[in-house]
């Protein structure tokens, strides 16, 4: 079994920053109703519309990267494929008692192949599974960020191995189950209550203030549908990662997603002039044919 450190697929420098940049706006977006200053933003319905069109450019600017060939082909295609899985596990379980089947597959990838990786794979399972299900709304970028932060973190976990990997992934899901919901419903919040309600947005509040009535419209509302999620993709990890993981890793040393050429000088005569591999072994030289041997 390969070690607990994920063999992270490289990504290429501008879109490294894309990503970078589009996490920092993403976590701006939920986070917006403790950051805004009364009066700041013109209406509560401002932010998030121009928090959203910016989610939108810079995914725009990361699949832009994707299509001219700066990411590799074979992480493309990894990333394919899983977002095909994804978007196919979603329609399975949601819907009854929180149940969900996207995100196990999502922490394990992003585990295997690294942050970048896991992020992107997030917004692409979403927007999948969004035009698959017709799911295409003012929620979808929400969504689609959530999922991308999920992967992320998984790539970002620390090392580990064997049954301490497992367990710490399983506890990663868990965890993850209850983040996606927290930052899904900062979406809507803001409008969902009555202004007079005690657990409603209320703009000018102070910041720690805001998050008090937050979680406990959190607790009231969704804390039992989260915890759907929380246990489902903790047991999905804990009985399908092995495998997984497994098929992840083996999938990406075949890959080689991040491949290293190594040249050595010439050190010996005519005799020495044979091709060498990264480690210094000789490969074999073809056989030389009958009229090379009668030439000689």
């Amino acid at each position: 079994m390969m070690a607990g450190k994920p063999q992270a697929i490289g990504i290429p420098t501008r879109a490294g920053a894309s990503i970078a940049m589009a996490a920092f706006i993403g976590l701006v977006a939920f986070a917006w109703p403790f950051l805004a200053a009364p009066g700041a933003i013109g209406s509560t319905q401002t932010a998030p519309l121009m928090f959203g069109v910016l989610l939108l450019i810079i995914v725009a600017v990361v699949f832009s990267e994707i299509a001219e060939g700066r990411i590799d082909a074979k992480a493309l295609a990894m990333l394919g494929v899983l977002s095909a899985i994804n978007a196919a596990l979603r329609p399975l379980g949601a819907g009854t008692a929180g149940i969900e089947t996207v995100f196990f597959l999502l922490v394990l990838a992003g585990r295997v192949f690294g942050p970048g990786f896991g992020f992107t794979l997030g917004c692409t399972s979403l927007f999948a599974s969004a035009l698959l299900t017709g799911g295409v709304g003012p929620w979808m970028p929400y969504q689609m960020f959530g999922c991308a932060f999920v992967g992320m973190l998984a790539g970002m976990l620390p090392r580990a191995s064997g049954k301490a990997e497992l367990a710490m992934l399983a506890g990663y899901a868990a965890f993850a189950g209850y983040l996606f919901g927290f930052l899904l419903n900062l979406s809507f919040w803001p409008f969902a209550l009555d202004p007079a309600s005690s657990i409603a947005y209320q703009p000018g509040l102070a910041p720690l203030e805001q998050l008090q009535r937050y979680l406990t419209f959190f607790t009231v509302t969704s804390l039992g549908w989260d915890t759907g999620r929380a246990v489902t993709t903790a047991i999905l990890v804990a009985l399908a990662g092995p495998a997984v993981l497994g098929a992840l890793r083996r999938a990406s040393r075949r890959a080689n997603f991040n491949p290293r050429t190594v040249f050595q000088p010439l050190t010996g005569g005519h005799d020495d002039q044979r091709l060498r591999r990264a480690d210094g072994s000789v490969l074999p030289e073809a056989t030389p044919s009958a009229v090379d041997r009668a030439d000689r």
